[in-house]
């Protein structure tokens, strides 16, 4: 049996609620779902879907950079938009970060997101060896 641990970074939005920013286990980082706030200070990202799509891929860096990881170590995102209407601006920032190998992907829209967010991701990375 694999052991798990916590994943957090004082650069990235604390948990707020039963929850940890992320848990390493078997391999993996699987990171919760990043909102456009704005590091650790609980303010929300100015801006419509593009620059809060930029803030909440700065939340997934520097979690990952907390494990010694980058964006080319995810292997799966999802993706929960709350208007698909904002799917092609989203995705010009999302794919400006996410070159080279992309991972897997998910898009959902949702009814409602956390603080009325645009844009939640959440990630799964694999741990390097």
């Amino acid at each position: 049996m694999s052991e798990k641990s916590v994943v957090s970074s004082p650069d990235a939005p604390p948990a707020i609620g039963a929850y940890s920013q992320g848990i390493k286990a078997g391999g993996f980082i699987f990171l919760s779902g990043q909102i456009p706030l704005v590091g650790n200070t609980g303010k929300f990202a100015q801006g419509m879907i593009k620059e809060q799509t930029e803030q909440v891929i700065a939340n997934i860096k520097a979690l990952l950079a907390a494990e010694k990881l980058d964006l080319s170590d995810v292997v799966k995102t999802t993706v929960f938009l709350a208007s698909m209407n904002e799917f092609s601006a989203m995705n010009e920032i999302y794919s400006k970060h996410f070159t080279g190998t992309p991972p897997a992907r998910s898009t959902i829209e949702v009814s409602r997101l956390p603080r009325d967010a645009r844009i939640e991701i959440e990630v799964v990375a694999q741990v390097r060896s």
